[in-house]
C-alpha cells in the first residue's frame, strides 16, 4: 500500500470515528437558539459562531469517546449492525482515539473560555458539566448510555441546555456585562425553553433509532441502553412521543405566545417525519435502520432551520 493511499485510509477513518453525520444534533441548538435570540433582538455573532464551534467540538469529543470506551469495555463487538467503529474494527489504535478524544474536548474547554467571559458563571457550569457528561455517557464507573440515561442525557444537554445556552449568551452579550456571576435578566426565558424542546425531542430520537436497531447486541453485551430496558414497543412509543412534542411546540408558540403563524414552517417536514417513522416501527434490522438514523439526523437539521425561520417571522 502507497504512502498516499496510507494517508488517504488514515483521514477516511478519523472522519469515520468522527461521525460526521452526528453534526446537525450540535448546529440545531444553535439554529433554533439564534432565530429566537434574533426574534427579541438580541442576536450577537460572535457567542453564536463559539456557541456553535462548542457545540460541535462536543459532539465529536462525544462520538471519540462512544467509539473508544464501547471497544475496550467490550460493547462493540463485530455482530453490531451500525456504522464502523474505528477502535473496535482497529483502523486506529485505542490510545490514539483516547487522545483525539481529550484533544477534542480540550479545544471545546478552549473555546468556552469566551463563552464563560460572556457568559460568566452559569456557562462555565454548563460547559464542565456538557464536557464531563460527554465522557461519562460512555465511560467512567457508571456509564449513563449503559444505564438507561443516554436518552436523558441528550434530551437536556444536546437539546435543552443547548438551545437555551446558545440564546443566553446572545443575551448576555447584549443586556449583561462580561462575566456576570449570576443569569441575568432576560436572558433565560420561558420561550427559549420551550423552543428548546423540538430539538431536544428530535435529537433523542436519533438515539432512540440507534439503540433500536443495537438492542439485541447490547443486551447480549450487558449493556443496558433505555431501549434495553424498555423493548422494541415501547422504544418505538418513545420515538413517537418525542416526534409529537416536537410538532406540538410550533403551536404553542402561535396559539398561547402570540408569535406569527409563520412558526408553523416545520410542518412542512411531517410527511418525511412519518415516512421515518413507519420505519422504525415496522423494522429493527441495521439495513433499515442505519438509513433511517441519518434520515432522523436530516430532519432534526430541517425542522430546525424552518423553526428558526419561522421564530425570526
Amino acid at each position: 500500500m502507497s504512502e498516499t493511499t496510507t494517508d488517504h485510509s488514515r483521514r477516511e477513518a478519523w472522519l469515520i470515528a468522527a461521525r460526521p453525520h452526528t453534526l446537525p444534533a450540535a448546529a440545531a441548538p444553535v439554529v433554533v437558539g439564534t432565530g429566537l435570540a434574533v426574534h427579541e433582538g438580541l442576536f450577537a455573532p460572535l457567542p453564536a459562531l463559539a456557541a456553535f464551534l462548542g457545540a460541535a467540538l462536543i459532539q465529536i469529543g462525544t462520538n471519540f469517546a462512544n467509539d473508544y470506551y464501547d471497544a475496550v469495555k467490550g460493547v462493540d463487538t463485530d455482530d453490531r449492525e451500525g456504522f464502523t467503529r474505528v477502535t473496535q474494527s482497529g483502523l486506529i489504535p485505542p490510545a490514539q482515539v483516547k487522545r483525539a478524544m481529550y484533544a477534542t474536548f480540550g479545544l471545546a474547554i478552549l473555546v468556552g473560555t469566551y463563552l464563560v467571559a460572556v457568559g460568566g458563571v452559569p456557562i462555565l457550569v454548563i460547559g464542565l458539566a456538557s464536557v464531563v457528561s460527554g465522557v461519562a455517557y460512555a465511560g467512567g464507573p457508571f456509564p449513563l448510555g449503559s444505564h438507561g440515561l443516554g436518552d436523558l442525557f441528550v434530551f437536556v444537554f444536546f437539546g435543552v441546555i443547548a438551545v437555551t445556552g446558545t440564546f443566553y449568551v446572545q443575551a448576555a452579550a447584549v443586556v449583561a456585562p462580561l462575566f456576570p456571576t449570576a443569569i441575568p435578566s432576560g436572558t433565560v426565558t420561558l420561550a427559549s425553553v420551550v423552543a428548546s424542546l423540538p430539538v431536544a425531542a428530535i435529537s433523542t430520537d436519533i438515539l432512540v433509532v440507534n439503540n433500536v436497531r443495537d438492542l439485541e447486541t447490547d443486551r447480549e453485551a450487558g449493556k443496558k441502553t433505555l431501549a434495553v430496558i424498555l423493548g422494541y414497543r415501547a422504544s418505538r412509543a418513545e420515538f413517537v412521543g418525542l416526534l409529537a412534542v416536537a410538532y406540538a411546540v410550533p403551536f404553542w408558540f402561535w396559539l398561547a405566545a402570540d408569535y406569527s403563524p409563520a412558526v408553523l414552517a416545520p410542518l412542512a417536514t411531517l410527511p418525511y417525519a412519518g415516512l421515518i417513522a413507519r420505519t422504525v416501527l415496522t423494522d429493527a434490522s441495521g439495513e433499515a435502520l442505519n438509513p433511517a438514523l441519518e434520515q432522523t439526523g436530516k430532519l432534526l437539521a430541517a425542522h430546525s432551520v424552518l423553526f428558526a425561520l419561522g421564530l425570526i417571522a
